[in-house]
């Protein structure tokens, strides 16, 4: 049998119990762990000491006991977390009302990706439902931003990841019809 010398291995900080969106980062919350010196994360901290140097940070999307702390995933020092820190580069923000009958309104959370119906009515007679756009993600309902969120609630907006074309198409659609998802 051939003798394995084992790996090498550097410190890197992971969490110590789940984290939500929004939640302020406290030593409580990290624990450093050693880890293989050639598999760790791009962005990975080196020390709980290294993230609370005297300054507030939060984490930006919920993370599981013993995920990698990684800058992408918390907030610089000293800012808040807010959607404008998930957005993806390019893309907006923007909340529109919904229907909260019709559809899926009252079970979207956010993370989820959605399609969004307008459904226009003329008259009496004449009235007809469009796919007006497709696979989206929703950043918030109502005015929760915890994609771990797991618990329903009707929600009557959503704020949704959009690029400027889409934007324009949703601000005017809603101006017309009712938005449904």
């Amino acid at each position: 049998q051939v003798a394995r010398k084992p790996a090498s291995t550097a410190t890197i900080v992971v969490v110590a119990s789940p984290l939500r969106f929004g939640t302020e980062l406290s030593p409580q919350h990290l624990r450093e762990v050693p880890w293989p010196e050639g598999a760790i994360p791009k962005g990975a901290f080196a020390s709980v000491k290294e993230i609370l140097d005297g300054t507030k940070r939060a984490a930006l999307v919920a993370m599981e006991e013993n995920e990698p702390v990684l800058k992408a995933k918390i907030t610089g020092p000293g800012q808040r977390a807010s959607l404008a820190a998930v957005i993806d580069p390019g893309m907006k923000a923007l909340t529109v009302r919904v229907n909260d009958v019709n559809g899926v309104a009252g079970f979207v959370l956010p993370g989820e990706r959605v399609d969004i119906l307008l459904t226009r009515n003329q008259d009496k007679d004449a009235s007809w439902a469009d796919v007006l756009l497709q696979n989206v993600k929703v950043l918030a309902a109502d005015q929760s931003a915890d994609e771990r969120s797991d618990k329903p609630s009707v929600v009557k907006t959503v704020t949704l990841e959009v690029s400027t074309a889409q934007a324009q198409r949703l601000t005017l659609a809603s101006t017309v019809g009712a938005l449904s998802l």
